[in-house]
């Protein structure tokens, strides 16, 4: 090759046309220039999600604790794979909490992220869940915590053996204390001792934080991120997000400029690996801020950074505004979104999760403010998060730590989720407020659930749709939404009385039911919603 390439240059000296002729020749061998790989997961947008604490959800070896095994035991009753049957939530996809090996009962410490959780079963189980999954049209996105690994790792143990170890650049040390504290408030630090020296750990010393700076540790973190992608995993929820990379004490912790490039950086390599998947992401903040995060949408539909984001703040306005009996809030932050999120972006509402209080317990057990919420939630765009057990009230558990917001799935009133003893005690209610009770009651909260994502799927609108929100009185939450030639109108009454919501001012040639409660009548007139009522209407 060689001698042929040098008697290719001694001929075009010999003949002047050689340089255009071997120009044109290369022009015809060079690949046409590609666009950056985009997302193909339009799935995602409109499905409604379900989060699963699996040392929870159900046990199916009598050691009391939930495990992969009995969440395929319950399958068919997040979606059956069959929509003609009623007997399913109905569900599109699944969140599960960290499953990965860890030394804690939560698994935000991981020490192994190849390997799942031994009290959860095998790497062969969870082949078998995503198997057991797609058969029924379920997609299984995992937590996976990015920010920051357990102490008891051992690239950490690697990292804090010495100062010249081969992974000491893999977390971020100094050899004094920085003095940093937690960014959103309080005296507790974010440097650690250890062995003579300081290592940084946003929340505590039994998470320190990678060093996303070391080319090295980005690497792997894709190469993990791609292994599981390979054998099914359709996408991630990404923890802790604004925490990725710190500049500095105080707010320099969050949000800074080499974290959204980290995350570009993320989610480009997701998109090539994977594109049908999707990325979720925790950034526990105002409005304009998680704005931000989708990135830009000038060459990347749905955003060249983060493609779904938890909407904390939206989740705040519809608890809030249920409680009190206001809409209002909840109108104002809808049309916020709307002025600040970028366009076609998906958004990820919800209403509580495993870091707060139960709705349950929020709403002092009020069941219609959950039929409410549940409302509110399930008509809106983008794709709605479920906690698992919200569907049938679950209250907070006995005590004021975090275990009592995920405690055990009330399948019954009786062993339901375990023959043994449960790993921790039950939410009070269990002998009411449970699955067997409530799934054969069509006036329970489970069976609203179940019919508003039923009414969700039948409607492109309800599922894909663009929303206006309509100016009402503050008792009434009232929009438009519109998918190509098919237009929704939705009413939400946030009181504990009867309201008068005049008349609808959309234009219509009549209107065809979807979901209502009680005998509404057609709100071409003047509509009249019974208490907490819902109405959901095809504008012909």
């Amino acid at each position: 090759m060689k001698t042929r390439l040098i008697s290719m240059a001694l001929a075009c000296l010999l003949a002047a046309s050689c340089s255009s002729s071997t120009a044109f020749a290369a022009k015809r061998r060079a690949v046409p220039a590609r666009g950056p790989a985009q997302w193909n997961h339009d799935w995602a947008n409109g499905a409604v999600f379900y989060e699963i604490f699996v040392r929870s959800f159900k046990d199916s070896n009598g050691d009391g604790v939930g495990d992969l095994n009995g969440l395929i035991e319950k399958l068919d009753y997040l979606n059956d794979g069959n929509p003609a049957t009623s007997t399913d939530l109905g569900i599109d996809a699944i969140w599960l909490m960290p499953v990965f090996e860890s030394p804690s009962y939560h698994g935000y410490d991981t020490v192994d992220y190849e390997t799942i959780a031994r009290d959860y079963g095998s790497n062969a189980d969870f082949q078998r869940l995503l198997s057991e999954a797609h058969h029924r049209g379920i997609r299984v996105i995992v937590d996976y915590v990015m920010n920051h690994t357990g102490s008891e790792h051992p690239w950490f143990i690697d990292s804090a053996s010495s100062p010249t170890s081969a992974k000491r650049d893999w977390y971020v040390w100094s050899s004094t204390d920085q003095g940093w504290t937690q960014p959103w408030g309080g005296s507790n630090p974010t440097w650690h001792p250890k062995n003579g020296a300081w290592f940084y750990g946003v929340f505590w010393a039994g998470m320190p934080d990678l060093n996303y700076r070391t080319p090295a540790v980005r690497r792997e973190m894709e190469r993990i991120a791609r292994l599981w992608l390979q054998q099914g995993v359709d996408g991630f929820r990404l923890d802790a997000t604004r925490h990725l990379i710190e500049d500095g004490p105080g707010a320099a912790q969050t949000d800074t400029p080499e974290t959204h490039a980290l995350l570009k950086e993320f989610a480009t390599f997701v998109r090539q690996t994977k594109p049908e998947s999707i990325l979720v992401a925790e950034n526990w903040t105002d409005t304009p801020i998680i704005a931000t995060y989708y990135g830009s949408t000038a060459a990347i539909k749905g955003g060249d950074e983060m493609p779904m984001n938890f909407d904390f703040p939206l989740a705040a306005a519809i608890v809030e505004g249920v409680n009190a009996g206001r809409a209002n809030g909840i109108a104002d932050k809808l049309r916020e979104i709307l002025r600040t999120y970028p366009q076609g972006i998906i958004d990820a509402p919800f209403l509580t999760n495993h870091d707060q209080v139960r709705l349950a317990t929020v709403f002092g057990n009020n069941t219609s403010k959950m039929k409410n919420a549940a409302a509110i939630l399930l008509t809106l765009p983008g794709a709605p998060f479920l906690y698992y057990g919200e569907e049938v009230g679950l209250q907070n558990g006995p005590t004021s730590g975090d275990e009592s917001k995920r405690t055990p799935m009330p399948w019954d009133n009786a062993n339901g989720f375990t023959t043994g003893a449960p790993w921790f005690g039950y939410a009070p209610g269990r002998e009411q407020e449970n699955i067997a009770a409530e799934a054969n009651d069509p006036g329970s909260l489970w069976s609203r659930y179940r019919d508003l994502i039923t009414a969700r799927h039948s409607s492109s609108a309800l599922m894909h749709g663009s929303i206006e929100v309509l100016d009402t009185a503050s008792s009434v939450l009232a929009f438009v939404r519109t998918a190509g030639n098919e237009r929704v109108l939705v009413v939400h009454n946030v009181t504990d009385g009867f309201v008068n919501a005049g008349p609808m001012n959309v234009p219509n040639a009549g209107f065809e039911k979807i979901f209502t409660d009680g005998t509404l009548a057609d709100p071409s007139g003047s509509l009249t919603l019974p208490p907490r009522a819902t109405g959901i209407w095809r504008i012909r």
